[in-house]
Parts: C-alpha cells; structure tokens; sequence
C-alpha cells in the first residue's frame, strides 16, 4: 500500500511524530489502540475523521518501518 499520500511528517506538528493526512492523530496512536483491542468499528466510530483505509495506511507504515528497521547493520550487530 502507498501510504504517502495518508501519512504525513511536519515538524511543527505532534513534535514530527508521523500522522494521519495533517490530522494531530499519529500513526502510533492508531497502533496503540490496535493493540489495546479496539476493533477497527471501535476506532472509526470514536474517531469519524478517519477512514479504514487510513488505519490500513498506519499498519502499512509500521510494518514498512519494522521491515527497514531489522535491516540495518547496527540491528545485527546489536543482537
């Protein structure tokens, strides 16, 4: 998934923390309730700004980072 377009990065806004479209919810917010065992019903109807697509976008977003994350070289060395 292209999550470019839904996930945004402004320095001034959430202290840089990745969010969703400009809104002040963040990629870490949305993963937090996720793995607290909000369904994505329970999440959509507490937050109607948001869309299924951009929960989709936050999991894509992360698994993107984890994926880039077990690649670097300080990762192996660490281990």
């Amino acid at each position: 998934m292209d999550y470019s377009k839904i996930i945004t990065i402004e320095p001034g806004k959430r202290g840089g923390k990745p969010c969703i479209r400009g809104t002040r919810m963040t990629v870490t917010d949305v993963l937090e309730y996720l793995a607290g065992g909000m369904t994505e019903a329970e999440i959509l109807a507490d937050f109607p700004d948001l869309t299924a697509e951009d929960i989709r976008a936050c999991l894509a977003f992360a698994a993107d980072r984890e994926r880039k994350l077990a690649t670097l070289p300080e990762y192996e060395t660490a281990v």
